[in-house]
C-alpha cells in the first residue's frame, strides 16, 4: 500500500464517503480498499464493489472475497474484464428464485433510538396516495396520516426513507380529521396504512376514536385501516360503522419469518381479521408484496386455500395484489440496515415512474398464478393490481379501466354495495 499514489487515496477516501463503505465489517473494507487500489477502480467501479458487497453478504451467499479468490485474477487482468464476470456473477443470483432458508436463525436489528412523541404541527394529514398517476391503473385512493413512522421492521419497508428516528403523534390529530374538506355528495376511500401501520397502536392519543367517529360523521367515505398487526381489541370493544374496513396485508409463513420483522404472525392476523368479521365488520386482503423465491407457486397455494377456508367471500370487500417496489432511496436504507434479508436479490426493471420491480415477465406469473387460485372468489369479490401498468393488467387480470375515474368509481360501488 506504501507504492499507491496520494492522488489515488484522496480520489478513493471521496469516493467512499457517498457510499455505504462504513457498514461493512473492517476485513471487507481492507478487500475493497486493495482491489480498488490494484486496478485503479473509478468511482463506479468503487461504488459497485462496495453495494455488491453488502448484497452478498445480506443474502447470505458467498463472499466477494472468497468469489474473487476463486477466480485467481491476475495482476494484468483488465478490471473491464472482472466486472464483466463479476457483474454475470450477481445477475445470476437475481435472475434465479431466491432461496429461504428453512429455519432462519438470524435475528432482525432492532430500531433503535426511536421514541415516541405527541407533537403540534403545521403539516396536513390527509392527500392523495403517493403513487397516484396516470402512469398506471390508479383507484385514486387517498390517505390520512395517523403516525408518523412505523413500529414494524418489514425489510422492504419505503416508510423508514421518509420519516426521523422517532414515532409521531400529532396533537391536533382530532381536530385535523374533522377539518378534511369532503364533499358530502361524493364517495371517497380513504386508508390509514401508509404512514404508519393503522392498528399496531390501537386507541393511544384516542387516535381510534377520533377514526372511528370520523367514520361515523361521514357515511360517503369508506374508511380503510391497513394492518399487519392483531392488535383488534379496541375495534372489538366499540360500535364499529359499517364504513369501516379493515385490511391485511398477507404474505407466506416463509416471508413473514423473513421478511416483515416484529409484525404479527400469519396465523395471528388471520385470526385478528376472524375476529372482526365475526363482529360483522368487512375485511380486506391484501397480498402484496408477493416474492418470487424458490417455492413459492405452492406457499402462496396454501396461503389462499387457508383465507377461503376461513372466510366468506360475503365478508369481504376487495383483494388486491402487488409485488416489490423500490425507490433508490430505499435500496440504500436496506443495504445500511445490516440486517440479513434476501430481498433486493432479484432481476431489476424499472416501471413507469423509474422505480425498480420485477420484470413484465415475472409479475405476470406471479399474478396470473395468485389469480388462478383465488378463483373461487373471482366473480363475489372486487379484484385489482396495486401500482401496476396497463400492460401488466391486460396480461392478468383483464382490461384495464379506461380512466383512474373510473377504477375509483368502481371500487367504490363494490365497497358500498358489500357494506
Amino acid at each position: 500500500m506504501g507504492s499507491m499514489s496520494t492522488n489515488y487515496k484522496q480520489k478513493f477516501e471521496e469516493a467512499i464517503q457517498v457510499t455505504s463503505f462504513e457498514k461493512l465489517s473492517k476485513d471487507k473494507q481492507d478487500f475493497i480498499k486493495t482491489i480498488s487500489f490494484r486496478y485503479n477502480f473509478s468511482f463506479q467501479e468503487i461504488k459497485k464493489a462496495i453495494e455488491y458487497s453488502i448484497d452478498l453478504s445480506m443474502w447470505n451467499e458467498t463472499s466477494l472475497e472468497n468469489w474473487w479468490s476463486q477466480k485467481n485474477f491476475s495482476k494484468t487482468l483488465q478490471k473491464k474484464n472482472i466486472f464483466k464476470l463479476l457483474d454475470d456473477f450477481i445477475l445470476s443470483l437475481r435472475k434465479e428464485p431466491k432461496q429461504y432458508l428453512i429455519e432462519n436463525t438470524s435475528k432482525p436489528v432492532k430500531q433503535k433510538g426511536k421514541k415516541i412523541s405527541i407533537e403540534k404541527s403545521d403539516k396536513k394529514i390527509y392527500g392523495m396516495c403517493p403513487v397516484a398517476s396516470d402512469k398506471t391503473v390508479c383507484c385514486n385512493l387517498r390517505n390520512i396520516d395517523v403516525v408518523e413512522n412505523c413500529a414494524f421492521g418489514c425489510s422492504y419497508c419505503t416508510i423508514q426513507s421518509f420519516y426521523k428516528q422517532s414515532y409521531i403523534f400529532d396533537e391536533t390529530f382530532t381536530e385535523k380529521l374533522k377539518a378534511i374538506p369532503l364533499d358530502k355528495n361524493r364517495r371517497y376511500h380513504y386508508c390509514t396504512g401508509q404512514s404508519s401501520d393503522s392498528l399496531v397502536w390501537g386507541n393511544k392519543n384516542g387516535v381510534m376514536d377520533a377514526l372511528i367517529n370520523f367514520a361515523k360523521e361521514n357515511p360517503n367515505v369508506i374508511l380503510e385501516l391497513k394492518t399487519k398487526s392483531k392488535n383488534v381489541g379496541h375495534l372489538l370493544k366499540n360500535e364499529i360503522p359499517n364504513n369501516i374496513i379493515c385490511s391485511w396485508s398477507l404474505n407466506t409463513n416463509t416471508i413473514v419469518t423473513n421478511e416483515e420483522h416484529f409484525t404479527a404472525k400469519l396465523s395471528e392476523r388471520l385470526e385478528a381479521a376472524r375476529k372482526v368479521a365475526d363482529k360483522g365488520i368487512k375485511v380486506s386482503f391484501h397480498f402484496h408484496p408477493i416474492v418470487y423465491y424458490k417455492g413459492w407457486e405452492d406457499e402462496y397455494k396454501e396461503l389462499v386455500e387457508t383465507v377461503i377456508k376461513s372466510f366468506q367471500a360475503k365478508e369481504i370487500a376487495f383483494v388486491s395484489l402487488g409485488t416489490l417496489t423500490f425507490i433508490k432511496p430505499v435500496i440504500k436504507k436496506i443495504r445500511d440496515t445490516g440486517i440479513s434479508s434476501k430481498i433486493l436479490q432479484m432481476e431489476f426493471a424499472s416501471d413507469p415512474h423509474g422505480k425498480l420491480t420485477y420484470p413484465d415477465s415475472i409479475k405476470n406469473s406471479l399474478f396470473n398464478k395468485m389469480l388462478s387460485y383465488l378463483e373461487e372468489w373471482r366473480k363475489e369479490v372486487f379484484f385489482y393490481l396495486c401500482m401496476e401498468k396497463r400492460e401488466v393488467w391486460e396480461q392478468t387480470i383483464g382490461n384495464p379501466y379506461g380512466t383512474n375515474e373510473e377504477f375509483e368509481k368502481a371500487i367504490l360501488q363494490a365497497c358500498f354495495d358489500k357494506i
